[in-house]
C-alpha cells in the first residue's frame, strides 16, 4: 500500500481528508496518532516537526495541509468523485468556500476549544463569546449562500463539502445553528447523511469525551 494518513479520528482536519478518501474508495492505511502508537508519532514528527496533522505519505512523498492533500489526491489518485471541478472559475469558488469553512467556521470553534482547554473559566467564557460572535456572522452569510443548492457550490459534492462537514459538525456543538438559518441546518443534516462523513463520525464516536466544551447527546 502506497498511501498512509497520519491523524486522529476526532480531528476535524483529519476527517476532512478522510471524507475525500472515502468518497473515492481510495485504498490507504490510517496511522492513528495517540499514546498507544508512539511509533506513528515518531515517524510523523520526523516528516513534519511542526506537529500538525493530517499528513499524507505517498511512497516517500509527504503531503501536508488538508486542502493540499485533497487536491493532491485528485491529481495523483483520482476516483469517480471529482472533488475539484475542471472549470477554473468553479474550482476557484470551491477553493474559496473550502477556505471559508476552515477560517470562518473552524477557527472560531478552535478558539473556543482552546479557551476551554486552559481550565480557566474566564478564558473559557471569552473563547465562547468570540466564537459565538464570529459563527453567527458566518451562519447568516452561509444561509443565504446555500439557498437553492444541494451542496456548497451546487449539485456536486466537492472539496468545499469535505471542509464543511466536520466544521459545521463541531460548530453546531459549540454554538448551535439557530432556527433562523433553516437552509444551513438542512445542509448540515445532508452532510451528516453523506456516507463518507457518516463513516468518519462513527469512527470518531469513541473519542467524544475529548471535546472540552462537552459533546451534546446527538448526532
Amino acid at each position: 500500500m502506497t498511501l498512509a494518513l497520519y491523524g486522529h479520528p476526532f480531528s476535524s482536519y483529519t476527517q476532512k481528508v478522510l471524507i475525500a478518501l472515502y468518497e473515492n474508495s481510495t485504498l490507504f492505511e490510517f496511522r492513528c496518532l495517540g499514546p498507544d502508537t508512539p511509533h506513528h508519532a515518531e515517524e510523523w514528527l520526523r516528516r513534519w516537526p511542526l506537529r500538525k496533522f493530517p499528513l499524507l505519505v505517498d511512497n516517500e512523498r509527504s503531503v501536508i495541509e488538508s486542502s493540499i492533500i485533497i487536491e493532491y489526491l485528485q491529481h495523483r489518485h483520482p476516483g469517480s468523485v471529482c472533488l475539484l471541478p475542471q472549470d477554473p472559475m468553479l474550482a476557484l469558488e470551491v477553493r474559496f468556500l473550502d477556505r471559508f469553512f476552515d477560517l470562518h467556521i473552524m477557527t472560531p470553534v478552535q478558539h473556543a476549544v482552546s479557551g476551554a482547554l486552559t481550565g480557566d473559566p474566564v478564558k473559557r467564557q471569552d473563547g465562547l463569546a468570540f466564537a459565538k460572535e464570529k459563527l453567527d456572522l458566518a451562519y447568516a452569510w452561509l444561509d443565504g449562500q446555500l439557498a437553492g443548492k444541494t451542496w456548497a457550490v451546487g449539485a456536486d459534492f466537492t472539496m468545499a463539502d469535505c471542509a464543511a462537514a466536520p466544521a459545521l459538525f463541531y460548530a453546531d456543538w459549540t454554538h448551535p445553528i439557530s432556527d433562523a438559518f433553516p437552509t444551513l441546518q438542512a445542509y448540515r443534516q445532508r452532510l451528516l447523511a453523506r456516507p463518507a462523513f457518516s463513516r468518519a463520525v462513527e469512527e470518531a464516536r469513541p473519542y467524544r469525551q475529548l471535546f472540552p466544551l462537552g459533546a451534546p447527546d446527538r448526532d
